[in-house]
């Protein structure tokens, strides 16, 4: 005869709880204790306790849901940049096991302010917001009871976020030992904190080097990198270093270097920020500051599942600098 199938019944009595509490630390929703906590996962593994996720979801009729958002300039686009995917990545394996399910908004810029208050309406157990104005995060924070920003955001807005400026820092720093004279920078857009935390960064390390922070405006797209080195190029041709504010800028930059004749790193080094996939495909190889992006987007919805967000929650993770072969002397 088969053995009886634990239930989540057992488990609470087991661990000496309800079965609701029992539930709440099985899918990470709500707060819950430590020790409560400890007590309800030992009595899973004693009891070989499997929750039948698609049974419950449908009991209830619906799936918790980790609401993904995503501000682009060009959202058409989005599929091709490797931040999102690396992102969508790290929430999905925090979300392998529980019954929580990721959902996907992607915004164009003109239309952020009607659509968020949209998508605040539907959020369930939380939501990760990627290029949101800080405004507009502020806004959508005071709807919402669970939100991280994937990036440094508005005050009380909870966050978490890569050491852009230090990241940024040691690339100069690399570029100028490496024995480059005059290195410069394709930045990020201007209202996006990482890219704002990058460009301070590249101009105190070219400042302390001695040199003026030389740098064109541009964006976290293939297009800025090529229109901005376009741009130094005709106003610096004696340039020999490029910081690129990421890997996808920075494949742009590479694009316009080889079209201008200009070979790497022979004639000019180049840097990103990402250390994405791309940097390991380009030709050459292409140093990059690591931005641990799956770790980031996995710490935040673990941290929304366990409602441990709060208007201090704030995380700084490293981001080393790994040299290849486009920065070499």
């Amino acid at each position: 005869m088969e053995a009886k199938r634990p239930t989540l019944e057992d488990v609470g009595r087991a661990a000496g709880v309800s079965r609701a509490t029992a539930s709440r630390v099985i899918t990470g929703a709500h707060r819950v204790s430590e020790p409560t906590r400890n007590r309800v996962w030992r009595a899973v593994e004693q009891l070989g306790y499997h929750p039948d996720l698609a049974a419950r979801a449908l009991a209830r009729g619906r799936n918790d849901v980790i609401d993904l958002i995503i501000i682009d300039e060009d959202a058409g686009q989005v599929g091709s940049n490797p931040y999102y995917s690396r992102v969508v990545s790290g929430i999905l394996s925090a979300l392998a096991g529980t019954e929580t399910q990721m959902r996907t908004h992607v915004i164009d810029e003109p239309e952020a302010p009607t659509r968020l208050d949209d998508v605040a309406r539907i959020v369930e157990v939380g939501a990760l917001l990627i290029n949101v104005p800080p405004e507009l995060a502020a806004r959508f924070s005071a709807r919402c009871d669970r939100v991280v920003s994937l990036g440094l955001s508005a005050p009380h807005v909870p966050s978490i976020e890569a050491e852009n400026a230090a990241g940024a820092r040691a690339a100069v720093e690399h570029l100028y030992r490496t024995g480059r004279r005059k290195v410069v920078a394709v930045h990020g857009k201007p209202n996006n904190s990482c890219a704002t935390g990058r460009r301070s960064g590249f101009a105190s390390a070219s400042i302390d080097a001695g040199h003026e922070p030389i740098g064109a405006e541009g964006g976290f797209c293939l297009e800025a990198g090529v229109t901005g080195t376009q741009q130094l190029l005709a106003d610096h041709p004696d340039l020999d270093g490029i910081f690129a504010a990421c890997d996808l800028t920075a494949m742009g930059v590479l694009r316009a270097l080889n079209e201008s004749g200009r070979r790497v790193p022979d004639d000019v080094a180049l840097v990103g920020f990402d250390d994405s996939f791309l940097a390991s495909v380009a030709t050459p190889a292409m140093t990059s500051v690591r931005q641990p992006v799956e770790h980031m987007a996995a710490m935040a919805t673990r941290a929304l599942l366990a409602d441990e967000t709060g208007p201090s929650w704030h995380r700084v993770e490293p981001a080393p600098l790994q040299i290849r072969r486009s920065s070499a002397a």
